[in-house]
């Protein structure tokens, strides 16, 4: 492909970053970008030399591709008209905060012939690629467990919390991905526990602060996931798995925020993380770099069933709190 057009539908924080790293492209050739704040988009477009685009002319310009950086309660209408223009799409996750809508996209994306890479940055980590990779090699023997740890620095304020979808479709959708990713496996059962035990409107919005999750993949994996939306010290995202033949970890590296007390020599939480862009900033431009091989023909290494996927686990961990007892997510429905 001699020139490539890619446009970048958001001008926020992620929007920011996928507008960055295109700009950064030698395969892109231009980059234009539009915000219902016109001004943001101007503001950005001036910074990295792209061209704004009005906000009403999306669906009616050409591209290559299209990458979806809104909040989600906006991605459905807009990639219902995109998809009918047959081009690749990069859409940050989740598709939507419901199945039925998830599944709506799936089917039109599957229909238009378009691939949707769903913005999953965790397995562009290196480390974690590196995990997978080392799953898939069969050099780790037969998996036993894995602990995943979310913990967010800043707790989120009133104004993200109310389109967030909760905890679990917001945060741990990530985790819950994971889990079926580097296991080549889907999640068949899960229990949760979820509590308030910090300060911030969560009640107020029926959602929680601190969580745990224990899910089982179909090939029989055992999984436990911890969250929290304040970690003191930093932003820690991290994994351990145990197999027969040997364990590993990604995410321990100097900046990790954990005080460690057997030996105080140990070189971490240095400079911690400060957020998921400082902690994953690498992988967003992996992640993003991968689109540009989708739009050049490569394949999708994230399509959309891994949104409908990781979402149905999702919902699967609400009902368990809400309910009790072990969840079967295959059963799981919006209602």
């Amino acid at each position: 492909m001699d020139a490539m057009r890619v446009v970048v539908i958001g001008a926020g924080r992620m929007g920011s970053i996928r507008a960055q790293d295109l700009a950064a492209d030698e395969r892109v050739t231009e980059v234009l970008i539009a915000n219902r704040t016109p001004e943001r988009a101007e503001r950005l477009a001036g910074e990295l030399g792209a061209r704004a685009l009005p906000w009403e002319q999306i669906t009616e310009t050409d591209a290559d591709g299209y990458v979806m950086a809104l909040a989600t309660d906006a991605h459905a209408t807009l990639l219902e008209a995109l998809l009918e223009r047959g081009v690749p799409i990069l859409c940050e996750k989740p598709i939507a905060l419901t199945i039925h809508e998830t599944e709506h996209i799936c089917s039109l994306a599957a229909a238009s012939g378009a691939p949707v890479q769903i913005g999953f940055q965790r397995r562009f980590d290196p480390a974690m690629r590196r995990a997978r990779s080392a799953v898939d090699s069969g050099e780790l023997g037969t998996l036993y467990d894995i602990s995943l740890t979310s913990r967010d620095h800043t707790p989120p304020d009133r104004f993200f919390l109310p389109g967030s979808g909760g905890i679990f479709r917001d945060l741990h959708v990530h985790d819950l991905d994971l889990v079926s990713w580097l296991t080549d496996s889907p999640i068949e059962t899960v229990q949760a526990a979820a509590r308030i035990r910090g300060e911030g409107p969560y009640e107020e919005f029926g959602d929680f602060d601190s969580t745990r999750i224990i899910a089982v993949t179909e090939s029989g994996v055992l999984a436990s996931i911890c969250g929290s939306r304040h970690d003191a010290r930093g932003h820690d995202v991290r994994l351990e798995i145990f197999g027969s033949k040997d364990a590993l970890s990604a995410g321990i590296t100097p900046r990790t925020p954990l005080r460690v007390l057997d030996d105080p020599g140990v070189p971490v939480d240095h400079d911690p993380y400060t957020g998921f862009i400082d902690r994953f900033r690498d992988a967003f431009r992996a992640e993003t770099a991968s689109f540009v091989d989708t739009i050049g023909g490569a394949a999708n290494p994230c399509p959309p069933q891994a949104a409908t996927e990781s979402l149905r686990a999702a919902i699967a961990c609400e009902i368990a709190v809400r309910e009790g007892g072990t969840i079967t997510v295959r059963d799981v429905t919006d209602g």
